[in-house]
């Protein structure tokens, strides 16, 4: 909240406004908003580059990587189900969730690709130099 105040444009901070945002944030694109999910540090190391993407409250079995045409997508489809089939008085869900992101990556091996997910961060290594064009589904340790 704190970094949400202190936002740096030019108007009057609402605290209604900024909630509607928080709520609904679908019809409030663009700004400090538009990237919530899949928030990624890059690491250069001797011989590759890891991809750190950050995927709270998703399972392994929701995530998705595969390369085509020198692009690593990356996509998650979280969907929450009730499972007592008692009904429920809930306002506003938000534990269901897709996303997805494309990196750049060039030509390389998928073989040559790793993949680890641990406590909410998928980590991906790729190599440097590793000039091979492939495109399929990449495995999540």
């Amino acid at each position: 909240m704190k970094n949400e105040i202190r936002r740096g444009n030019s108007r009057d901070y609402d605290f209604f406004d900024e909630a509607m945002h928080d709520f609904f944030p679908s019809f409030f694109g663009g700004g400090h908003h538009s990237q919530r999910y899949m928030r990624t540090d890059i690491k250069e190391n001797d011989d590759s580059y890891t991809l750190e993407v950050e995927l709270p409250g998703a399972d392994k079995k929701d995530i998705d990587i595969d390369l085509r045409d020198g692009y690593l997508n990356i996509s998650v489809n979280k969907s929450e189900q009730a499972d007592d089939g008692k009904k429920q008085n809930y306002i506003h869900r938000e534990r269901s969730f897709s996303c997805s992101r494309s990196y750049y990556v060039g030509d390389i091996d998928k073989n040559e690709i790793k993949a680890k997910y641990d406590n909410g961060i998928l980590s991906v290594t790729l190599p440097k130099d590793a000039p091979k064009k492939s495109d399929s589904r990449i495995d999540i340790e």
